[in-house]
C-alpha cells in the first residue's frame, strides 16, 4: 500500500503530473521532458508513476530506451493536453485580457449640476491621460441614477443625494457654500451682510420641491420662523440664474453653479445654511474597474488609501450630504 502522505502530495500537484506526462508523450523521452521542464529525470518519473497509481492505469509502454503511449495513455493525453496548454498560456492570455480591462469603457452617472460644473475639467484630464479609454456619461435624475447603480449599468455616480438606500455608498469629495443671488438694483444688493430676516417675505426662485436645495431652504427658514414666498420654481441652476438676472425674484443657490461670469450680485448666506457636498456613489460590493479607480483618484488623490484595508477592499463610505458652514472648502481643481 502506498504511503498516504506521499499520495496526498502528488495528488496536490496534479498539474505538474499532467505537464510531465504531456511533455514526455510529446518528446517520447523522460530525459528530454526533464530537460524541457528543468527538472531531474527521477522527478519526472515519480510524477508519472504517481499519476498512474492515482488513475490505476499504465500510461506508457516501455521498449528499451523508447516509450510509447498505451491506449489509456492516448485517451488521457487527448484530455490533458488542452488543460496543460491552457494553464501554460494563462499568463500571456491574462496579460492580454488585463490590457483590455485597463483600457475598457468607463460609464459614469451624474446629475445636471455635476455634469455641468464638476465633470468637464475632470473628464478632460482623464481623457488626455488615457486616450484609449472611451467614456460614456449618463445624465440621470436621482431615481434613474440609483437604478443604474444597482443594475451595474454604470461604474459609479457623481453627485449629491439625500436618503441613500443601504446598498449604495457615498463619500463626499467636494463641498460648496450656499449663496443668495440677486439682480443688480435689488434693494438687498448693496447690503454688506445678509441676515435671515432679510429673506422674510421676499419672492424666491427655487428648484422644484423634490430636490435637495428646496428641502434645505425650507428646513432652515422654518426652523428660524422666517416667512417666505416661492414665486417661481425652475429646474436647473442655469435657468434660475437667468430668471434672477431678468428680475423675476431672488434665488438661493449652491456655489457649485457660481462661475463669476454671471450678470448677478452674489451674497454669502448666514452660517445656518450648511455646505452642500458632492462626491462619489457606488453600489456596495461592486468591483471598481481600473479605469473607474483612475478617474476617482483624479477627483481625490488617495481616495482608495486605507492603511487598514487590503488593496481589494471596498473604499469607506461617508454619507454626509451636508457639512457645517465652517468646514474647509473642497473644490475641484482645473486640469489647466
Amino acid at each position: 500500500m502506498s504511503d498516504p502522505s506521499g499520495r496526498l502530495y502528488y495528488k496536490n500537484n496534479r498539474v505538474k503530473q499532467l505537464r510531465a506526462f504531456c511533455y514526455t508523450a510529446q518528446t517520447g523521452s523522460i530525459s528530454r521532458a526533464a530537460e524541457r521542464l528543468f527538472l531531474s529525470q527521477p522527478s519526472v518519473s515519480l510524477q508519472i508513476q504517481a499519476l498512474e497509481r492515482e488513475l490505476e492505469i499504465t500510461l506508457f509502454e516501455r521498449r528499451g530506451p523508447k516509450i510509447t503511449l498505451t491506449p489509456d495513455g492516448k485517451a488521457l493525453y487527448e484530455l490533458a493536453l488542452p488543460l496543460v496548454d491552457g494553464i501554460d498560456a494563462l499568463p500571456a492570455r491574462f496579460a492580454e485580457r488585463y490590457q483590455t480591462l485597463q483600457s475598457g469603457r468607463l460609464d459614469i452617472a451624474a446629475g445636471e449640476s455635476s455634469t455641468l460644473y464638476l465633470i468637464p475639467d475632470l473628464l478632460k484630464n482623464y481623457m488626455d491621460r488615457y486616450p484609449d479609454s472611451p467614456v460614456k456619461l449618463h445624465n440621470l435624475v436621482s431615481a434613474d441614477m440609483l437604478s443604474a447603480l444597482r443594475n451595474d449599468e454604470v461604474d459609479f455616480a457623481i453627485g449629491s443625494m439625500l436618503d441613500l438606500p443601504d446598498d449604495v455608498a457615498y463619500r463626499a469629495v467636494y463641498s460648496f457654500d450656499t449663496s443668495l443671488i440677486l439682480p443688480f438694483g435689488h434693494h438687498l444688493a448693496g447690503k454688506e451682510r445678509i441676515e435671515l430676516d432679510d429673506l422674510a417675505s421676499e419672492e424666491l426662485i427655487l428648484p422644484p420641491k423634490h430636490l435637495t436645495t428646496w428641502r434645505l431652504v425650507n428646513l432652515v427658514l422654518q426652523q428660524h420662523n422666517i416667512p417666505y414666498e416661492v414665486r417661481l420654481e425652475v429646474g436647473g441652476w442655469e435657468i434660475m440664474k437667468a430668471y434672477v438676472e431678468r428680475g423675476f425674484g431672488i434665488g438661493i443657490a449652491s456655489n457649485i453653479c457660481i462661475t463669476g461670469r454671471e450678470d448677478l450680485v452674489v451674497k454669502p448666506l448666514p452660517s445656518v445654511f450648511p455646505r452642500r457636498t458632492y462626491g462619489v456613489m457606488w453600489r456596495r460590493g461592486r468591483f471598481l474597474s481600473p479605469q473607474a479607480k483612475r478617474f476617482i483618484e483624479l477627483m481625490q488623490p488617495g481616495f482608495f488609501d486605507d492603511p487598514g484595508a487590503s488593496p481589494q477592499a471596498e473604499p469607506r463610505g461617508d454619507n454626509r450630504v451636508f457639512v457645517p458652514s465652517g468646514s474647509p472648502a473642497a473644490k475641484p481643481q482645473s486640469s489647466s
